[in-house]
């Protein structure tokens, strides 16, 4: 039997993940998990094949989840099925120690064929996001928001979508001051000085959903 431990805190979409696999999938168990702490505490508890993680979670994030899971089971592999574009986070994940990158507008099957070779060890993406990996990596060192932490690019992609620092530490369940520490670093680094600075960066720096 294989065993999949699915993380996201959205229960319908964990719902409708497990319906659709349940039906392509036979001998399969699939887990759940609503946040990277618990799916940390049942990956140090039970055997598993494979975990498929979302992204945007509150608390650690899916980037911080994979990086643990690399420190914990590095043999464990790890699926990406995630809303944002492959443009956005894609190498951020691979880099981080993700197997495979998929956005949740594919197709189920690449869904399945992305679990199958996933769960052998191998590395999994489309071909237009190996494409896109190749561009990126060309260019590395020339975006200075490559330079960024996981984290504060993920603060600098929610200040540019016009959120404030208080909706920032909702969402991610981190306090004003922590959001606010973070907001000064990515300003640091950027050599800004404003949130409109950022949004105007994010923007022309395709880092948004459009």
């Amino acid at each position: 039997m294989i065993r999949i431990l699915l993380v996201d805190d959205h229960p319908v979409v964990r719902h409708g993940i497990k319906s659709l696999l349940g039906e392509r999938m036979h001998d399969t168990y699939i887990g759940e998990a609503a946040d990277a702490e618990s799916a940390l505490r049942q990956i140090e508890s039970t055997g598993w094949d494979l975990v498929i993680a979302d992204l945007s979670m509150p608390g650690l994030s899916g980037l911080e989840l994979i990086k643990e899971i690399r420190r914990v089971k590095p043999t464990l592999p790890t699926l990406v099925l995630s809303m944002h574009p492959p443009a956005q986070f894609a190498r951020r994940a691979l880099s981080a120690g993700a197997n495979g990158y998929l956005s949740k507008d594919s197709k189920l099957e690449d869904f399945v064929a992305a679990i199958e070779q996933v769960r052998q060890g191998r590395r999994y993406v489309t071909r237009d996001t190996a494409d896109l990996l190749r561009r990126q990596n060309a260019r590395w060192d020339a975006a200075p928001h490559e330079s960024l932490s996981d984290r504060e690019y993920q603060i600098l992609r929610l200040l540019g979508s016009g959120l404030t620092i208080s909706d920032i530490g909702r969402d991610l369940g981190l306090s004003v001051k922590t959001i606010s520490t973070y907001r000064a670093r990515v300003l640091q680094k950027l050599g800004m000085k404003s949130n409109a600075e950022l949004m105007r960066y994010a923007i022309e720096n395709k880092l948004l959903e459009s």
